[in-house]
């Protein structure tokens, strides 16, 4: 009889991403994204998402997210410029990953950038926090938070 345990969720994928959330949950027990019912991937039981909903606000989810120690992992072409999430980011201790390229605009194209750079994202899951690392297929590059 083989025995199930509890899974340690390492990775939340954000609303925006939510295709491919689906998808790498789907195979791995460790990832999460809002509206997550949990799931037995792998003899691991994930438990549902604390955030319950796409629609929870950045100013919630992201201090919850930072609290579990999660890494984040949104997709933002822009995410320099948006200071309000880089404050929270900065002020709640956050680890991001921000798929930035034009090439992440579907589904396959999102999963493309998160495997082809899958070795640097979990290198970034044991950094400490806070950090922004902005991600393409090709590269990284960190996001200053101030």
């Amino acid at each position: 009889m083989s025995r199930i345990k509890p899974a340690e969720v390492r990775y939340y994928l954000d609303a925006d991403l939510l295709g491919l959330a689906r998808v790498l949950a789907g195979l791995r027990p460790d990832i999460t994204y809002p509206g997550d019912p949990g799931a037995v991937i792998h003899k691991r039981h994930r438990p549902p998402c604390p955030i319950a909903s796409p629609a929870v606000k950045d100013t919630v989810w992201i201090p919850e997210v930072a609290r579990q120690g999660w890494l984040i992992i949104t997709r933002d072409r822009h995410i320099q410029e948006h200071r309000l999430e880089i404050a929270a980011v900065r002020d709640h201790a956050a680890k991001m990953i921000a798929l930035t390229g034009e090439d992440a605009s579907s589904v396959f194209a999102q999963l493309e950038v998160v495997m082809s750079r899958w070795r640097d994202i979990e290198r970034c899951a044991a950094e400490p926090a806070p950090f922004i690392f902005g991600v393409t297929r090709t590269g990284m590059r960190k996001i200053s938070l101030f």
